[in-house]
């Protein structure tokens, strides 16, 4: 199936954030006011106002040796996306998939009621939209569709500085994979 993909090695993340923080900047989204809870991650979840979030979570190995492990999480622009099929019933025209580059983009100008909302959320199986209390939207990742529209790599792809953020064909990404 034609269109492009993201590929997320994670066995090169170190956990620096910065594909966090370039989403943020080019979605121009407010920063997150966090505390410390004993995690490297931070903010705590995805939010209308944050589509990326690099998620942190440690154990002890047998040799009794910290063990982290960095997963950079957004949204997986699914084939089928299933909350495209809950959200044409529950708020159309709020979920619209690029037939060119199989993006799954949300209107956050379509406003539902937290009700239709959470049949959405729930119906995602990564957990990952997120509603938009103020506006009555929905809000994640974009694919950075207005960079790719133009030639260029989805902001957090081009500031990764390990190689762990991948994108382009699918057809490229699979074969990496």
């Amino acid at each position: 199936m034609a269109g492009k993909s993201f590929f997320i090695d994670t066995t090169k993340c170190t956990g620096c954030r910065g594909c966090q923080a370039a989403c943020k900047q080019w979605n121009q989204n407010p920063g997150t006011k966090t505390t410390q809870r004993g995690t490297y991650q931070n903010p705590a979840d995805l939010s209308a106002a944050t589509f990326k979030l690099v998620r942190f979570s440690e154990e002890t190995a047998a040799s009794g040796e910290p063990r982290w492990y960095f997963f950079p999480d957004q949204c997986r622009h699914c084939l089928y996306p299933l909350c495209k099929m809950e959200a044409d019933k529950k708020a159309p025209g709020a979920v619209t998939l690029d037939t060119k580059t199989r993006a799954v983009i949300f209107d956050p100008a379509v406003k539902m009621s937290p009700e239709a909302f959470k049949g959405i959320r729930e119906i995602c199986p990564f957990d990952i939209p997120r509603h938009d209390a103020k506006t009555g939207g929905m809000s994640k990742c974009t694919m950075c569709f207005d960079r790719i529209s133009a030639g260029l790599l989805p902001a957090c792809v081009k500031s990764c500085p390990t190689g762990t953020m991948n994108f382009g064909d699918r057809d490229a990404i699979l074969k990496m994979a």
